[in-house]
This record gives C-alpha cells, structure tokens and sequence, in this order.
C-alpha cells in the first residue's frame, strides 16, 4: 500500500484532514501488527503533512504533462501492442545517439563500439509476480538478462543488479533474490559485481512486494543484432520451456511442478556453443522468444529490419516443452503470445543446416519455422497453409487469471494513444529546456 497515494487520493476527493488521518491510521495498522494505534497516528499526520507539503509546487522540476493514460490501461510492461508504443516514445525521447546500437532499434541490449569490439549492455526487470519466490525471481531475470547479451553476439563478462523491498518485506528475500542470481552467475562464470539495495518508496509504501533488476554488459566482436536480417534469410527456433512468464502462469493457475522445467541453463549453454564454432560468424541475427511471444519478438523483428517476416506454426508447437505445451492447451493460453525463452536465429538459408547440427549436438531440439522474405514490414503467419495477420495483440497472451480478467477492461487504444504521445512529446520539451540551461551554464 502507497500511504502517499492514500492521503493524495483522500485530498483530492475533499475528505478532511482528520477523516484521512483516522482512515490511514486504520490502514496501517491493518498492515503493522505490531505497532501502536498512537505511533501509527502520527505516522499518519506526518504523511499528511509531507503531501501538503509537496502538492502545490510549479515549475518543470515539479510538474509533468499527464497523459490521462494509466500505465495498467496502456498495457505497459506487457508486452502487446500498447507496451511495443510506449516503447517507441521512449526511443523518441533518448533520440539518436552515437550507440552503435540504440534504443530506436528495439533490440535486445545496446551497444557501444569500442576499438575493435562491441560493449554490449543490457538490464532486464525482474518478473512483477514472483516477489514472494526471490530465488525464482533472481534465477529467471539472471537468465533473461544473459539471454539478452548472448543474442547480441557477446560474451558476458559481469553482472549487476537491484533489488527493491517494501518496508514490511523479510530481510531474507534480499539474500534469496541474490542467491538466484548468483546461481545463474556462477554456472556460467560471470560474476555479480556490483548493485544496489533499497526499499520501494522508503517509508511510504507499506507490505512486502519485492522488485528489482539484473544487467549484463558483454564483450562483442561479431554482433547479431536484429537489423542484420535479410531477404532470404531462415528463421530457426529452439525448444523453450519458458522463464519467468511460465513459472508464474504455473504457479499462480494450479501447475507448479512446471516449475522445475524452467530451471536450465539450455539457452545460455546454446549460444555459447554456436559462439565457439566456425558458423557462428555467419548467422545474421538472434533473439530470444520473449517480448510477447513470437506474436511480438517478430513484429519488432519485422519493424527494425525493414523485412516481410513469414512464420508457418506447423513445427513451433513441437518446440515448445511437453510439460510447459500441456499446461498452456489445458489453460488455453495462446503460446505464440507468450514469452518462452527459446532461441531465435535468422541466417542465410544455406547456413540453416550447420547450425541445427550444432546445436542438436548441445542436446537441444531445433526446427526451421520461417523465411525472410521482400516487401513491406510486416509479420505473417501460415496457420493450415493460409496467411493469417501476426501483429501483436493489445497485451501478450492471458496467462494468470488475474490477466484473464484484465483483459476483459480496455480503452479505446486511439484515443489513449493521443494522450500518450502528447505527454512524450512534453518530456521531449522539458529536457531540451533543460538541456539549453545547462549547455548554457557550461560555456
């Protein structure tokens, strides 16, 4: 609970200062059992105070243009059409900068050249579901955020990492959220450096939902970013049996032996494997299969290289992990939409089949399921020999029943996108401001 959100909310509906301070009183002694009525009441008053302090400021440093969007309403941070636009406007407001590549190219990580190779750098958010399991948590962000240097044609060399508590979360879940991490670290020989730990919104947000993040930076010297794919082109896809996605879809609908299926080094031992060899040189681009699926994964695919993308479905479903596949029919959740962590390769058709020989020798099953074809930018799916549309839908497949239920709520996704673009468009405006003064300051 946001005390700070309550009080404002209170303020904002014309409750008086003594309703609020009873009602939030009440609130967080419902929370802290064992505190007492009359610390929980200044406490209260003291928030009060701080919120009327801090309402009434001017000035870019205090105000910011409001999109009227609320990010659940956008779908941001999950992985759909609205998150993939929200995207966007972030690039926009970055700009170009002199990475080799940037934000704008919606890829897997940046990089920077460097002499004669790629600093490869990268972070990924820890899955939102997971804060009461830490090590499964620290795990499959550890995973995720390797996969994502490893796609990019680097070697890992370090990681780092954050991790956020609410004032009421065990000390404990800070040290089960590093030993995932570290897990996954240690397996593969790239050591956690540095980080930073922290309560969410210090003294202000009661409970103990857990967050954080783990990144990577990599060394590079051929990289496989997805801009690199090309007309003619095959897209090979590896078996995936899902992350953090899938733990949680099991978890939360009744699976959780499927669980014990996402706990594999699989992705990250398969590119190690195709980096040690002679054809690695020749694959144009990698991902992994997670942004939404392969609904998303190549739809951002499409969008950066300028390509007609052509995925045929009839060797995808025999990719995905027996366990994880009967858990996803019986749930009825659309595994083209979902994230499933399996390894996506664009190479020129002539390499397709000395690269399924070298990672079937790892032990790890992979099939051609697509072409890189001329024409617009686009995402095609052949579903019983017909073309379907590809694009992502508004969020990634529903894939806990919360979501379910979610997805029966949405805005019209125009008009949200008006209020989107006008905020973005105001961010772009207060930083140049600010830039100005600053440069002016310099000179």
């Amino acid at each position: 609970m946001d005390v700070e959100e309550f009080v404002r909310t209170q303020i904002a509906d014309g409750n008086d200062e003594k309703t609020i301070q009873q009602s939030l009183t009440d609130q967080i002694l419902s929370i802290k059992k064992t505190i007492s009525p009359a610390f929980a009441g200044a406490f209260a008053r003291a928030v009060i105070d701080e919120v009327k302090n801090s309402g009434n400021l001017a000035g870019d440093f205090f105000t910011l243009e409001t999109a009227g969007v609320k990010m659940g309403e956008f779908g941001v941070g999950s992985r759909g059409k609205g998150d993939f636009f929200a995207h966007r406007q972030i690039a926009r407001i970055i700009g170009k900068t002199s990475a080799s590549v940037g934000v704008d190219e919606m890829d897997d990580a940046g990089a920077v050249k460097v002499g004669d190779n790629y600093v490869i750098c990268t972070v990924d958010g820890m899955h939102s579901r997971l804060s009461d399991f830490p090590f499964l948590a620290g795990f499959h962000v550890t995973r995720a955020t390797l996969r994502d240097t490893y796609v990019m044609g680097a070697k890992p060399i370090m990681l780092f990492s954050d991790i956020h508590v609410a004032d009421d979360g065990d000390v404990a879940k800070i040290f089960d959220y590093t030993a995932g991490i570290t897990t996954v670290g240690e397996a593969m020989d790239v050591p956690l450096v540095t980080g930073s730990t922290l309560r969410i919104g210090g003294d202000m947000v009661l409970g103990s939902r857990l967050t954080g993040c783990v990144g990577a930076v990599g060394i590079a010297q051929h990289m496989t970013a997805r801009k690199a794919t090309q007309e003619g082109d095959v897209l090979l896809m590896t078996e995936g049996a899902g992350g953090g996605t899938i733990a949680t879809a099991g978890i939360y609908s009744g699976f959780p032996e499927v669980v014990e299926q996402t706990i594999n080094l699989n992705f990250l031992t398969t590119c190690e494997t195709l980096m040690k060899s002679k054809v690695f040189k020749k694959i144009h681009a990698m991902t992994d299969v997670t942004n939404g699926g392969l609904r998303g994964d190549i739809y951002e695919m499409a969008e950066t290289a300028k390509c007609r993308i052509v995925v045929d479905d009839k060797n995808v479903a025999g990719l995905v992990e027996p366990h994880v596949r009967e858990m996803l029919e019986t749930l009825r959740i659309d595994y083209l939409g979902v994230s499933l962590d399996a390894l996506l390769i664009v190479a020129p058709r002539a390499m397709a089949d000395p690269i399924c020989r070298i990672v079937r020798s790892a032990g790890v099953k992979i099939e051609e399921i697509g072409r890189v074809e001329k024409g617009k930018p686009e995402a095609v799916l052949i579903s019983d020999g017909k073309e379907q549309d590809f694009t992502p839908r508004f969020r990634e497949s529903a894939y806990t029943p919360v979501k379910k239920v979610v997805d029966t709520d949405m805005r019209d996704f125009e008009e949200m996108k008006e209020g989107v673009l006008r905020a973005s468009e105001a961010a772009i405006q207060k930083k140049n401001r600010v830039l100005e003064r600053l440069m002016k300051a310099k000179r």
